[in-house]
């Protein structure tokens, strides 16, 4: 399926993310190994480095705007791509990690403590970023807040966590960012030179009752983000998002 969610931002991210119990592998032989392998599938992928926090990071050339990465952290293992041509394109890599972190990071079923798939944007905005948002998304609680006199939002980062399964094991969380900082008064406001930013994730817990098939979860996950992107997302926010911001352009 071709990406036709870029077609509403300045950029568009497709990761994935496994969430792990224990602490991951951190020798030396391991971890190269690791990284070899996946480089072997996707030679683009030759920048080789390490981060805060004992982050080790694997990424394909940023300056053509469109480049594949994988990161180890303590807990975490990340996948994703930035403005990729096709879902598949991406997934194919979130399959190959998923594939090789059992032999070759020792990750067992029972390690995974969740898996995140998740669809992300960018949206070039000047202007407070807060209030922007707020008027996308349109009449709500805190909306009486701002009927108040000079009231205007400085901090709307409005966040959702839903349930997709009765157990509650599979959820949907949908977020935004905004990038200007909260004016205090005696500092210097930072300017909106940055993105909004709207990520949606479906996460998956494993069941207690069988064994956890990472592959057939982000198949799944997979599903459930495509379908709820198209049918929810896109209509309900980040249409509303794109046409305040062409709004203020216009201004």
């Amino acid at each position: 399926m071709s990406n036709s969610f870029s077609s509403f931002c300045d950029d568009f991210y497709l990761d994935m993310y496994v969430n792990t119990e224990l602490s991951l592998p951190t020798q030396r032989d391991t971890i190269l190994a690791f990284f070899e392998r996946i480089q072997k599938q996707f030679p683009s992928m030759g920048h080789f480095y390490t981060g805060e926090n004992n982050e080790y990071c694997l990424e394909q050339d940023r300056s053509e705007g469109q480049y594949r990465w994988l990161t180890l952290e303590t807990d975490r293992i990340g996948s994703g791509m930035v403005n990729p041509s096709s879902f598949e394109d991406v997934y194919a890599q979130h399959r190959l990690v998923l594939e090789l972190i059992p032999y070759m990071l020792s990750v067992s079923h029972l390690d995974i403590g969740s898996l995140d798939v998740t669809f992300a944007m960018d949206f070039d905005c000047a202007g407070s970023h807060d209030e922007v948002i707020a008027e996308a998304m349109g009449p709500g609680a805190f909306n009486c807040l701002l009927d108040l006199p000079s009231a205007k939002a400085i901090d709307y980062s409005p966040t959702i966590v839903v349930s997709l399964s009765d157990d509650c094991r599979t959820q949907a969380r949908v977020s935004m960012e905004s990038r200007t900082s909260v004016y205090d008064p005696g500092k210097q406001k930072r300017a909106a030179d940055e993105a909004i930013s709207l990520a949606f994730t479906v996460r998956q817990y494993p069941s207690s009752a069988h064994k956890f098939d990472s592959l057939e979860s982000f198949e799944n996950q997979c599903h459930w983000a495509e379908a709820l992107m198209n049918e929810k997302i896109v209509p309900g926010i980040i249409k509303p998002l794109i046409n305040v911001i062409a709004q203020k352009r216009l201004i």
